[in-house]
C-alpha cells in the first residue's frame, strides 16, 4: 500500500526522495519502495522520518496491509522440489519484492568474485 501521508507531505515541504533517504541512511531507491509501499517502513524509520519532516507522526503514518507475493518462477525462493512431508521455512520468502531478490543476487556475485581476487591475493603473498 501506499504511503501517500507521506509522499504528499514530504512533496509539500519540498523535499525530495534522495533528500530524506539521505536522512534515514538508505539508498533512494529503498527509500522509493518505502515510499510505495514495497518496502516496510518500521517504526525507527517513522520516527525519524516525522522527526525530519518535523510533524507529528500520526500524520504520515499509515498501516502496512499484509501482502503476500507468489514468484513461481523464481528458481531459488520458490523451489517446492523438496520432500512434501518436509518441515520448510520456504513461505518465508515468498513475498520478498523480486527487486530485492535480484539486488541480493548481484551483491552475492560481486561478493564472490572478491572472494576469488581475495584468495588469488593470498596465493601470491604465501609465494613471496
Amino acid at each position: 500500500m501506499q504511503k501517500e501521508k507521506l509522499r504528499v507531505i514530504r512533496k509539500q515541504k519540498g523535499y525530495t526522495q534522495q533528500q530524506v533517504a539521505d536522512f534515514i541512511a538508505t539508498d533512494v531507491s529503498n527509500y522509493s519502495r518505502k515510499e510505495s509501499g514495497d518496502v516496510r517502513i518500521v517504526r525507527d524509520e517513522w520516527d525519524k522520518l516525522a522527526r525530519f519532516l518535523d510533524v507529528p507522526i500520526e500524520d504520515i503514518y499509515e498501516e502496512d496491509e499484509p501482502i503476500i507475493v507468489v514468484n513461481n518462477d523464481h528458481p531459488v525462493f520458490n523451489d517446492r522440489s523438496s520432500n512434501a512431508n518436509a518441515i520448510t521455512t520456504q513461505n518465508n520468502y515468498d513475498n520478498i519484492p523480486g527487486a530485492i531478490i535480484e539486488n541480493l543476487q548481484g551483491y552475492i556475485a560481486l561478493l564472490k568474485e572478491e572472494n576469488e581476487r581475495l584468495k588469488e591475493e593470498l596465493k601470491e603473498i604465501r609465494k613471496q
